[in-house]
């Protein structure tokens, strides 16, 4: 009678061990290389003021989110030389966004006013 007992009190074991293991695997750190949640694309700004484009230069990643905002009382355009990219012409308040694709340096300039001009270097 004794020996039956003492295992009735020892099933509760296998049911911990069970809730430790489910925890250990719960709290397991996410291995190298494999990110837990996908990554927000990156944002760049380029603000439109006063005839220029502020940054002038900017350099990004391939992949990089880049908005032109028209801060200028004046209509303006984000024209690249090598027409890669164009915006319609920008109020103000407007934005231009592109997301910068091949690595390469491209030059761009206001269409009304060519001599605001500006580079975004991809990398």
């Amino acid at each position: 009678m004794m020996r039956m007992s003492r295992l009735r009190g020892a099933h509760w074991i296998p049911c911990l061990v069970t809730l430790l293991t489910l925890v250990v695997i719960g709290f397991q750190a996410v291995p190298p290389g494999v990110s837990a949640a996908p990554a927000a694309p990156a944002k760049a700004e380029v603000k439109i003021d006063n005839f220029s484009f502020s940054p002038a230069i900017i350099t990004v990643k391939a992949g990089t989110q880049i908005t032109w905002t028209n801060e200028d009382d004046i209509p303006h355009t984000v024209v690249s030389d090598s027409k890669a990219f164009k915006s319609k012409v920008l109020a103000t308040g407007e934005k231009f966004t592109l997301t910068a694709g091949k690595t390469g340096t491209y030059s761009y300039a206001c269409s009304i006013h060519p001599n605001m001009t500006g580079k975004v270097v991809v990398e």
